[in-house]
């Protein structure tokens, strides 16, 4: 199982290059073929650097041998797994054919295994070691949130693709889109005790959609100040629930 870890993270970084060796269309281009209000600037897409680290860095730490018999990471392993192969196999299949339903569907799966890691994290009593907390806590809770803003835009660019458009509408529905993200994020940060990466990468992708879509509909600014606004009262509402050094590394080491 450590060994597919390994594989899936390595494979997630493979797949994207694909398009320069022929094999399909860049990802970018195919969302911009389907670009609508809530897509965030393309500045924000340089995420996926550190996001591709963390996944190779907590690979790499879940498979040293002293780490063989770590009751968390026996928990972690296989949403990890599905997430890494989703990541893979979504980036495979929209290289190929679009921003569709189906990328749409396998998006929603990839992130459906990051929360179960998120959970995991929300629901351990005993803490985390310095070694969990910057090598697994933080790059799986990082890869959560940004999952969790990629969805939203995966869902509303495959509504293009397929045709349903909202006309004049689009603004105000835009927004709503964008306030029922940031809803969603405050609540998974006041149920997870707070959790600062995924607080934070949410926050990067909520500036990244005020800075496009922002800058052509004030309804979509609006949304993703107020989202912004709910992410900080959600995160600062779990970190007073989280027990004493969960965060800050004082009660564990």
């Amino acid at each position: 199982m450590r060994w597919l870890v390994v594989a899936t993270a390595i494979l997630q970084v493979l797949v994207p290059v694909l398009p320069s060796l022929g094999f399909g269309e860049p990802i970018g281009s195919q969302s911009d073929d389907v670009r609508t209000l809530v897509t965030p600037a393309g500045w924000a897409f340089a995420i996926w650097g550190p996001l591709y680290t963390g996944a190779f860095v907590f690979a790499a730490y879940q498979f040293l041998p002293r780490h063989a018999g770590d009751h968390l990471l026996d928990k972690l392993r296989w949403p990890a797994t599905g997430a890494f192969m989703g990541n893979a196999v979504w980036a495979l299949y929209t290289q190929s054919f679009g921003l569709s339903a189906i990328s749409a569907l396998i998006i929603i799966f990839t992130l459906v295994c990051l929360l179960r890691c998120y959970r995991i994290f929300a629901n351990r009593e005993e803490g985390f070691t310095t070694g969990q907390r910057w090598l697994v806590v933080l790059p799986l809770s990082a890869l959560a949130a940004w999952l969790t803003a990629a969805t939203i835009v995966n869902i509303a660019a495959s509504l293009r693709f397929h045709g349903v458009e909202a006309g004049d509408a689009a603004p105000l529905v835009s927004a709503a889109v964008v306030i029922v993200g940031g809803v969603v994020a405050a609540l998974a940060l006041a149920r997870g005790r707070g959790n600062p990466p995924y607080a934070l990468v949410f926050l990067w992708a909520l500036s990244a959609i005020y800075a496009a879509g922002g800058q052509k509909a004030d309804a979509v600014a609006w949304a993703a100040a107020l989202s912004a606004i709910l992410v900080v009262i959600g995160a600062i509402a779990g970190f007073k629930r989280a027990p004493s050094g969960t965060w800050t590394g004082a009660s564990h080491s």
